[in-house]
């Protein structure tokens, strides 16, 4: 674990800001990759029709509660990881990853074997007709034979970011990235003398894809960083472990479920006033995930950086990694605003050349991006206080922003001022949650201080 240690030494001792920024930036890689996955896989079923399209947009609420039920894993395991790393205690994080990947493998396996068997009933359940459910089988199926293959680089790619590693994983997102888009054409219209398989093929390309990024995680994991430990364990420990995880990512993966929720009811307030607005609503969503990159990619190397510091009970250093990181959020969310104000029309006119969906989506590019600083601001605060071992104040964040903010203020500004209105209650919504973040943030860290000094941890000094 050598490797491991020369970035706690960084971590733990070295000058705050390079340190977080350097953790940051490859994030901005890992998190393009996972977007040209969707992007491409879209472009290329939309070849082959309409009715593959919609067969595939009826399974992608079933990938995102998977993504999700994952994602929340990963989220657990880098912060217990991170303190274990940050205490000291080598072993512990040895058990903690094992522990992780199996659970994500048991996990894995539990939602594959159900779902194989609900395919037919499920997606009726959600309106597929009848006619859809063979093209919906032809990607399912597949899919979910080869989820563990997904699923487990994802934990595993957690466990190696809670080291302060985010090259890596980014790299091996990246790959896998690759590897799906030219794979994608070949399986999917069989180019060459690859079959033509359809939605089957589109599925079998994203499995290999991962395919390649479990061997390539697992090999890090074992050979590269060592902590993966082979020694049978107790049971009580192993379950120890996943009681750990599962504090911090059960909440965080339920409330990366109500993303979805949240964006149905908001397109839905859209959809009111025609399809062109929503045309609008879609260019400028896209266009916002773009814009937003930086801040992602901070907020997602936030949480090794504190989690690592509240192991060590480096409280002082805590505090100032928040502050350096409230203020790059702030700055990028600003500097991104103003771009996409001076360049709303031209921006929106590369995704459509409709002049009332490039008039809905300029003005979508001039008032929603006012807020992202201080959503920013909250999205960082949330990873922070799962570092710190507060999920439930995280989702908190969460559900406030989406379910008593958004939603709420999106139709109350709706029916004040129309589709303007709508975006203002937005913009709104993402200020509030801010403010009321950076109040939660400020007295749980006057309470994690507490704590720390009542149990009588002392800073630990950075590794040698």
């Amino acid at each position: 674990m050598a490797a491991t240690r020369e970035r706690q030494q960084a971590i733990l001792a070295g000058p705050i800001g390079p340190t977080m920024l350097q953790m940051a930036w490859p994030m901005l890689i890992g998190i393009a990759a996972i977007v040209l996955f969707n992007v491409v896989d879209t472009f290329w079923v939309g070849q082959l029709g309409a009715t593959e399209l919609a067969a595939m947009s009826f399974t992608f609420p079933v990938v995102m509660i998977v993504f999700s039920v994952a994602m929340g894993i990963g989220i657990g395991a880098t912060a217990v990881i991170a303190r274990a790393l940050g205490h000291g205690d080598e072993q512990q994080v040895r058990r903690l990853t094992t522990d992780a990947l199996l659970l994500a493998n048991t996990s894995v396996i539990l939602v594959a074997v159900l779902g194989l068997v609900t395919i037919d009933p499920l997606f009726r359940a959600m309106g597929a007709p009848d006619a859809l459910l063979p093209l919906i089988r032809q990607y399912m199926v597949p899919w979910y034979l080869g989820v563990g293959l997904l699923v487990i680089p994802m934990v595993g790619n957690s466990a190696i970011r809670a080291t302060g590693d985010t090259k890596t994983p980014s790299y091996i997102m990246l790959v896998a990235g690759l590897v799906n888009a030219v794979l994608d054409p070949f399986l999917i219209f069989g180019w060459g003398f690859f079959p033509k398989l359809g939605l089957t093929g589109a599925a079998l390309s994203t499995v290999a894809s991962y395919a390649g990024a479990f061997v390539v995680a697992l090999w890090v994991l074992v050979r590269r960083e060592r902590l993966i430990t082979f020694e049978w364990p107790a049971m009580a420990d192993v379950l120890d472990s996943w009681r750990r995880i599962l504090h911090i990512g059960l909440p965080a993966g339920a409330t990366n479920m109500l993303g979805p929720v949240s964006a149905g009811l908001l397109t839905r307030m859209v959809a009111d006033y025609g399809e062109l607005p929503v045309a609008a609503w879609g260019v400028g969503t896209r266009i916002e995930g773009l814009a937003t990159i930086g801040i992602g990619a901070l907020s997602t190397a936030v949480t090794p950086f504190i989690g690592q510091n509240f192991g060590a009970g480096n409280c002082d250093r805590i505090r100032r990694s928040m502050r350096f990181a409230i203020g790059a959020v702030l700055v990028w969310g600003f500097g991104a605003a103003a771009v996409l104000a001076l360049g709303a029309g031209p921006i929106a006119s590369l995704f459509n050349d409709e002049p009332e969906v490039v008039t809905w989506a300029a003005l979508y590019l001039m008032v929603i991006p006012i807020s992202y600083g201080m959503l920013g601001v909250a999205q960082v605060i949330g990873t922070s206080l799962n570092a710190l071992n507060r999920p439930l104040k995280a989702s908190g964040l969460v559900v406030t922003r989406l379910l008593v903010l958004a939603v709420p203020l999106a139709w109350l500004g709706s029916e004040l001022g129309g589709l303007t209105g709508l975006f203002a209650g937005i913009a709104a919504a993402n200020i509030l949650i801010g403010v009321v973040a950076l109040a939660v943030v400020y007295r749980q860290l006057a309470v994690v201080e507490d704590e720390v000094e009542a149990r009588g941890i002392v800073p630990e000094p950075a590794p040698a």
